[in-house]
């Protein structure tokens, strides 16, 4: 039991970290806020160890949330790498003690013309000394036995780079469709592509008036690319009824000899559950799923089909997403 109390003393400690580090956020947030929001250039996250390591994690949160970004490693940026920094570019360089490596950049950066935010744990450290604005997260007593291992300090920088990205994303106004193109692949791809990439179109979309008749509906069903569904529409192209090869075989076996004769609207589904273009295709496959059926019609807003979605049409992402296998 004192692995488990030690552990609880170790998480509580980081807790009491971000909460005193929550409590002294102002006006120097503020201020990075809209140096990186506004940023003509691209955001460069740099620093060395443990700091480098959050820092590569900041830049790919800033990344993926809309924020140009890349990562720069401090003693790299000396023999080289220092080329990639551009005017107009904002560095975010990570330190605790303010001292490390990443301050030997700071002089050929400022000539740059490059703004630099600092999120370090000495206010009057060379690091801050160098930076337009100082992102302060205290002087922290790291929560190993010998007050050493970065750990408190690294989880207070990792959350205060959250806090910088996410706020920002927020000001992006961004919609779910927006972020999945940064996305596209694994379970979040899947999750935020819409029905309307997936839909199938034109000659996979089959419409016809409700007034014709079976036969006739058949004849515009059975047309080059279709996959066996029909849109039914009505006088102004609204949706109305949804008829299928299924449909069209359990018919059969009733054994009337005047079906092709008859009205498609007789026949077909009245009022068939639909799904539109703007939805999510993960929505989509739930309706299929919950239904039991395998195609549904897509239509816009004003109800009219734009497309069909086949339950095979998920199942072509799935398997298009799949990592493939090392080489």
């Amino acid at each position: 039991m004192e692995y488990i109390e030690e552990a609880r003393r170790i998480v509580q400690q980081e807790i009491d970290t971000l909460r005193e580090m929550k409590n002294n956020l102002g006006a120097e947030f503020g201020r990075a806020i809209e140096l990186i929001y506004n940023c003509k250039g691209r955001v460069i996250v740099s620093g060395v160890g443990k700091a480098g390591l959050i820092g590569r994690k900041i830049s790919a949160t800033l990344a993926s949330t809309g924020t140009p970004s890349y990562w720069m490693h401090a003693v790299e940026a000396r023999h080289g790498d220092l080329g990639r920094v551009q005017p107009g570019d904002v560095l975010i360089a990570l330190s605790n003690s303010g001292e490390t490596e990443v301050i030997q950049t700071l002089p050929a950066i400022k000539k740059l013309n490059v703004s630099i935010v600092a999120i370090t744990g000495d206010a009057d450290s060379t690091l801050a000394r160098y930076s337009d604005v100082v992102l302060d997260i205290g002087r922290i007593q790291e929560a190993c036995p010998l007050g050493l291992v970065p750990s408190c300090s690294t989880t207070a920088m990792v959350v205060m780079g959250d806090a910088l990205a996410l706020t920002i994303f927020g000001m992006r106004n961004w919609s779910p469709e927006d972020y999945a193109f940064y996305h596209p692949g694994g379970d979040l791809g899947r999750k935020l592509i819409t029905v309307r990439d997936i839909i199938r179109k034109e000659n996979g979309n089959p419409t016809a008036s409700h007034a014709a008749t079976v036969r006739e509906a058949l004849q515009a069903m059975g047309g080059r690319g279709s996959y066996g569904a029909l849109s039914l529409v009505d006088e102004d192209g609204r949706l109305v009824g949804f008829f299928t090869d299924g449909d069209f075989r359990r018919l059969m076996q009733h054994g009337d000899a005047n079906i092709l004769d008859q009205p498609v609207s007789n026949v077909m589904t009245h009022g068939p559950k639909t799904i539109n273009i703007d939805s999510l295709a993960a929505e989509a496959y739930r309706m299929l799923r919950d239904n039991r059926i395998d195609q549904v019609p897509v239509v816009d807003d004003e109800g009219r089909p734009v497309g069909i979605l086949d339950v095979q049409d998920w199942l072509d992402i799935q398997k298009g997403m799949e990592t493939p296998p090392e080489q």
